[in-house]
C-alpha cells in the first residue's frame, strides 16, 4: 500500500548572529513548506543562529570578536523563540525539525530540534561529537541521542554533518528501523579547492550512502554563506574570503535506493527542495540488505550502546548501590574491602558492560 507524502528542505544563508532575525525567516520557510502541502521541513546544521565559520578562518585571539554575539544569539529550550518554532509547527500543521545552537547554562550544543505537528516536541537531540575546532565552542552529547522517534508520518531520526561518517552512530540509527532521516549539514563553502573532504561531493556521498546503509530516505538540507555574511566574517580579507566563499548550498533528498528525488536549486540560490517520498518502497530495500536484521552478523560483529543520559553532576543519593560501588577508589580501604569491592564490580560490569 502506498504511503506519499511531501516533504521539504531548507536552503538558504542563516541571519548569522541575529536569532529574532533568523526565528522569523525560519517560521517563514514553515509555512511555505506547509502551503505546498509538504508534511516536513528540515533546516540546515545549527541554522539558527547560523554555522560558525569563523573558527576555521584565524587564531583563537580574532575569533574572540565573535564569541560573546554568537552565545548571546544561541537559542535556548523554553525561550520565546522555542515557542514562536513550536507555535508555527502547530499553526501550519507540519513538522519541522531545525538545526541550531543551544544554549544550556554556559555551554554550548549542535543540536536539532524536531516539533510535532501539534508543536509539541518530538525530540531535541545533541551532535554526540564536535567535528576538529567545533569542539573548541560546543560541548558533546550522549547516546541518549541516537533515538528514531515514531511519528504520525512515520519513524524519523536525525544526525548532523559528519556524524555520517560515525559508523557506529549510523549503525545505532539503522537497528531502530529509521524511515525518514533529517541528516544535516552547515555549507560546503569552507575550503573549497583546499580540502576536498569538506565539499559537496564527499558529503553528499555520505547522505546517499546513509540512504542505501539504512533502506530510508534522507533529507540533507545544507546552508549557504552569504556575501554579507562573508563580509562581516572576512572582513575585506582576500585570504578569508577564499577560504570562505559565497554560495556552497548543494541541498539534497534521496531515496533508499541512493537515487536524488525531487526538485534542484542552485548552490547560490535560496529555497526549498521539495520530494515526494513513499515509505511502501522501504521494504524493497530493506529485502535486499537490512543491516541489523536479516543481513546481520551478530555473531561476528555486535553494537554495544549506552543510551543512559550523562550528567556532570550526580546526587550521591541518586546512586544505586550498584553505582555507588562504581565510585568508589578502588585503593581505598582494607584488603578485604578491596577484594569484596572487586567482586561486586565485576559482577556489575557483567550486568552494565559500559
Amino acid at each position: 500500500m502506498s504511503e506519499v507524502f511531501k516533504v521539504a528542505a531548507v536552503q538558504a544563508a542563516p541571519s548569522f548572529l541575529n536569532l529574532d532575525e533568523g526565528v522569523t525567516r525560519a517560521v517563514a520557510f514553515i509555512e511555505e513548506a506547509a502551503s505546498n502541502g509538504c508534511k516536513l521541513v528540515v533546516f540546515p546544521e545549527t541554522w539558527l543562529p547560523g554555522y560558525p565559520n569563523h573558527i576555521w578562518l584565524g587564531p583563537v585571539a580574532w575569533q574572540m570578536q565573535f564569541v560573546g554575539r554568537y552565545f548571546e544569539n544561541s537559542i535556548e529550550v523554553g525561550s520565546d523563540q522555542d515557542k514562536t518554532l513550536s507555535e508555527a509547527a502547530k499553526r501550519n500543521n507540519i513538522q519541522v525539525s531545525i538545526g541550531i545552537s543551544e544554549r544550556d547554562g554556559g555551554s554550548l550544543y549542535i543540536a536539532q530540534w524536531h516539533y510535532g505537528e501539534d508543536g509539541e516536541i518530538i525530540n531535541r537531540r545533541r551532535k554526540l561529537k564536535p567535528t576538529h575546532v567545533e569542539r573548541t565552542v560546543f560541548g558533546e552529547g550522549d547516546g541518549s541521542d541516537l533515538v528514531v522517534k515514531e511519528t504520525s508520518i512515520g519513524r524519523v531520526g536525525q544526525l548532523s554533518c559528519w556524524e555520517h561518517l560515525q559508523p557506529l552512530s549510523k549503525y545505532a540509527m539503522y537497528a531502530q528501523n529509521e524511515q525518514i532521516h533529517c541528516g544535516v549539514w552547515p555549507n560546503f563553502s569552507l575550503y573549497r579547492g583546499m580540502a576536498y573532504a569538506l565539499g559537496d561531493v564527499v558529503n553528499n556521498a555520505a547522505s546517499m550512502i546513509y540512504a542505501v546503509e539504512g533502506g530510508c530516505y534522507v533529507i540533507a538540507p545544507c546552508a549557504t554563506v552569504s556575501t554579507a555574511q562573508q563580509d562581516m566574517l572576512c572582513q575585506g580579507d582576500p585570504e578569508k574570503e577564499a577560504m570562505c566563499q559565497v554560495g556552497g548550498g548543494f541541498t539534497k533528498i534521496y531515496a533508499p535506493d541512493g537515487q536524488s528525488i525531487g526538485s534542484d536549486i542552485g548552490e547560490k540560490e535560496e529555497g526549498l527542495v521539495f520530494a515526494d517520498i513513499d515509505l511502501s518502497m522501504i521494504p524493497y530495500s530493506k529485502a535486499v540488505a537490512d543491516p541489523a536484521g536479516h543481513y546481520a552478523k551478530k555473531d561476528a560483529t555486535r553494537l554495544l550502546i549506552n543510551r543512559d543520559k550523562q550528567h556532570a553532576v550526580v546526587e550521591s543519593s541518586d546512586l544505586s548501590a550498584q553505582e555507588a560501588i562504581m565510585q568508589v577508589d578502588p585503593d581505598q580501604g582494607s584488603d578485604n574491602e578491596k577484594k569484596e569491592r572487586s567482586e561486586g564490580q565485576t559482577l556489575f560490569k557483567k550486568l552494565r558492560p559500559w
